[in-house]
């Protein structure tokens, strides 16, 4: 370990960060080593700046994504759900038509389309700023002609209905969010993190939605938070969604909800 790395690291870890050396790695090649920007960098990580945003790079399901303020910094959990759609509809030359409500940086949508090259995609995305990081990231893997995003809110969809949708929506309880790390609490845009009081206000919003818009043989795939692996389903079922199975994150928390027309 070179001195330069030694240090940062040591630096990191006093602040209470968590895999120090990694990041120190990261923002030592961020920075080609660069003294100045290096400690530039520093002293907004330490102030707990995800470090998504101070290299305003993130992956995601092996691919490279944009992020920055504004925009949820896509996680590991997340990439269940692009996993169990993946699963669900295993037929590669398939056409089908994706539905991604809330979809932040684009990941999700960007990640599955990846996958599924006759697919064509709707992001929906009430923040500015984070559709502007969608608009990048979509422009960045080359997928204008097959993912497209909208503004307004979730019950401006139009006509049509879609094979999958997708939703990882904001459902931390709103009492909880004060205990979160500052790296999410400090940065990460409030509209994506609070669920309302019991974390559950946007399954609500989206449980008819998506029962008005499912194809009869499409699928929903829902992040949930822990914990919530009875809740939700019973809201989907008010709507007349079936949950079909729910899927374990590799840390082995239920995270994705798999629902269907009943």
């Amino acid at each position: 370990m070179s001195d330069q790395l030694r240090a940062l690291t040591a630096r990191l870890s006093a602040a209470g960060i968590d895999s120090a050396r990694a990041e120190a790695r990261m923002l030592i090649d961020f920075t080609q080593g660069d003294s100045a920007r290096l400690e530039q960098a520093v002293m907004r990580r330490l102030r707990h700046e995800p470090i998504a945003y101070i290299t305003g790079h993130k992956e995601f399901w092996s691919l490279d994504f944009q992020v920055g303020r504004g925009v949820l910094v896509p996680r590991p959990d997340t990439e269940t759900l692009v996993e169990e759609a993946l699963k669900a509809f295993p037929d590669k030359a398939a056409p089908l038509n994706v539905l991604d409500l809330g979809t932040g940086s684009g990941a999700i949508l960007i990640a599955f389309l990846s996958e599924r090259p006759n697919a064509h995609g709707l992001g929906v995305e009430q923040s500015q700023e984070a559709a502007i990081w969608a608009h990048h990231n979509i422009a960045q893997h080359k997928m204008e002609a097959r993912a497209r995003l909208q503004g307004d809110d979730w019950l401006m969809l139009g006509e049509g209905r879609f094979d999958v949708i997708f939703s990882n929506p904001p459902y931390i309880e709103s009492s909880g969010i004060p205990t979160l790390d500052p790296d999410v609490k400090d940065y990460e845009p409030l509209a994506a993190l609070d669920g309302g009081r019991d974390g559950l206000d946007a399954y609500r919003a989206l449980a008819p939605i998506i029962a008005q818009r499912l194809a009869a043989d499409g699928r929903a795939f829902l992040e949930i938070g822990q914990g919530q692996e009875q809740k939700v389903p019973k809201i989907l079922a008010a709507s007349g969604l079936e949950t079909i199975r729910i899927a374990a994150d590799l840390a082995g928390i239920p995270r994705c909800v798999i629902a269907a027309p009943a």
